[in-house]
């Protein structure tokens, strides 16, 4: 018995003095060696992703890695990531890469240089003293924060994902995010709903004043798969950024739902965002179904007059009063400061009179967003919710609902 014991502690020091040897012997896994990135590559190919990263950096930013884009180079590219730890946006662009490897540099600063030089080609060079941007006769260098330190993103589940159209999507994103509100303790009023139907795809936005609806019909064919109905909440930041990427990019785009994040590839850029995981308000009972007074206003006119008359309003309500009778509509506005300003305005309307204030903002918001010639309002009285929609619009419905104020 107490051979065997010896026996065995004799074998097992055998085995931790050979391991020792082996880790000694330069037998163990290869450590990677950190490449001094450097590349070259077109300033208006990388000017025009670093444009779109712009909105996602802070400056002032309490976690310093965040103010920094993180460019990865490899192969025949450079790769760019940006993210605010809410949303995020991956990029590309060609580059002559001689050799790989990761920096994170100022984003800001980065487009400020970029953006300032001639139409040549940047070389960027990774060294111990920093990074060196360079062009032309130009020469600088940039502090860089460790590569270490850039937040790991997470990644598509590429397990099911929608084709939504971009130009439809890019409509929808415009005429509803001036109905977000900015800073509002009901979270769930700080985004878009997104809503994936069988039918339609739509969206609708709210700040409690005004709400707009935007409903694309879905074109099917035989070989169209349906949907289940989705809804997720866009944050107001990331409708921002969505609406700049469908701007600068071809072709539809690719939906895709993670657990808690949203991603949306378009023109092979990918933005990235945080979901707002809460119930969006029952908006279809705020959109009135009993608005009998309708009015028809050439937009352009409308505009023009709400604008003008605007100028004389309460710099601190913004409010304009529509007094509608037969044939004719007049705008108003007064304040104690600056006076008063009035504009008539003839429509085809045989109703009977109604006076209603709105924001004359909300009234503005609206207007620049409808391509139609011709807008209706319609209402039911000087207190409740009045509706304003784009009268022959094709491929879309718009519905825009607005509360009066007391003034």
């Amino acid at each position: 018995m107490f051979c065997t014991a010896l026996l065995f502690l004799y074998n097992l020091l055998s085995l931790f003095f050979l391991f020792k040897e082996l880790l000694t012997s330069g037998l163990t896994a290869p450590r990677l060696k950190k490449q001094a990135m450097e590349l070259v590559v077109r300033k208006n190919e990388l000017l025009r992703e670093l444009q779109l990263f712009q909105g996602i950096v802070e400056r002032k930013n309490t976690i310093p890695i965040l103010a920094n884009v993180l460019l990865e180079a490899s192969g025949e590219e450079v790769k760019l990531l940006a993210t605010d730890l809410e949303v995020a946006l991956r990029s590309r662009c060609q580059a002559s890469v001689a050799k790989e490897g990761a920096v994170t540099l100022p984003a800001k600063k980065l487009y400020e240089i970029v953006k300032s030089l001639p139409e040549t080609e940047v070389r960027i060079k990774q060294d111990k003293k920093g990074v060196k941007v360079a062009a032309d006769r130009f020469d600088s260098r940039i502090q860089t924060l460790p590569r270490e330190d850039f937040p790991t993103l997470p990644d598509s589940p590429a397990k099911k994902h929608r084709t939504l159209p971009r130009a439809a999507l890019k409509e929808m994103v415009a005429k509803t995010q001036f109905s977000i509100t900015g800073e509002d303790t009901r979270y769930f009023l700080n985004g878009a709903l997104l809503i994936l139907g069988q039918k339609a795809t739509s969206m609708v936005a709210t700040d409690g004043h005004r709400l707009a609806l935007v409903s694309v019909p879905i074109k099917k064919d035989k070989k169209t798969k349906t949907e289940e109905e989705e809804k997720v909440i866009l944050p107001k930041k990331t409708l921002l950024e969505l609406g700049k990427l469908l701007s600068e990019s071809e072709g539809d785009i690719t939906y895709e739902k993670g657990e808690n994040h949203l991603f949306f590839e378009v023109g092979g850029r990918i933005l990235i965002s945080r979901m707002i995981d809460a119930q969006f308000p029952a908006y279809e009972r705020v959109i009135p179904q009993g608005n009998d007074k309708v009015v028809e206003f050439d937009k352009d006119r409308l505009t023009s007059a709400v604008k003008r008359v605007a100028l004389l309003s309460n710099e601190r309500s913004r409010a304009v009063k529509l007094e509608i009778s037969k044939g004719k509509a007049e705008v108003a506005s007064s304040s104690s400061e600056f006076g008063e300003a009035t504009e008539e305005i003839a429509v085809d309307y045989k109703g009977s009179s109604v006076n209603i204030s709105f924001n004359a903002q909300y009234v503005l918001d609206f207007l620049s967003v409808v391509e139609t010639d011709v807008v209706s309002l319609s209402l039911k009285d000087d207190v409740s919710q009045a509706m304003m929609q784009p009268v022959a619009a094709s491929g879309y419905d718009y519905t825009y609902v607005i509360m009066p104020m007391r003034i």
